[in-house]
């Protein structure tokens, strides 16, 4: 349970203060949904939190949870690389990822030491 405590902990950190760059390297993007969420701080700050809450995951669920979020996570990749640079499209999808990821967290988080 310690791991997860720190990686709650560290979420919160991260989510407390503003997000300033996106989970990717900005001054790399090329991809035009990339561009437009280093160009939207709003889908930047989704962003990084999307990223945070993956990694988080990542890092205390068990195996096969893990391989069910990055197959998850892969999936969603090419829904948001399909909505280019339209803003609205992006935020509609970060927002649908995010609900998931932040009911998985809630319900691990439930879930107390094993």
């Amino acid at each position: 349970m310690l791991r997860t405590t720190s990686g709650l902990a560290l979420l919160f950190v991260v989510l407390g203060g503003s997000a300033e760059a996106a989970s990717f390297p900005c001054d790399k993007a090329e991809a035009p949904d990339e561009k437009a969420i280093c160009a939207h701080l709003p889908i930047n700050d989704r962003d990084v939190e999307m990223a945070t809450r993956f990694e988080i995951l990542k890092a205390v669920l068990p195996m096969g949870g893990q391989s069910k979020l990055r197959e998850d996570q892969e999936t969603w990749l090419t829904e948001r690389r399909s909505c280019g640079a339209d803003v609205e499209c992006l935020r509609t999808t970060y927002d649908a990822r995010l609900k998931v990821l932040r009911a998985v967290l809630s319900e691990f988080a439930k879930q107390g030491p094993q």
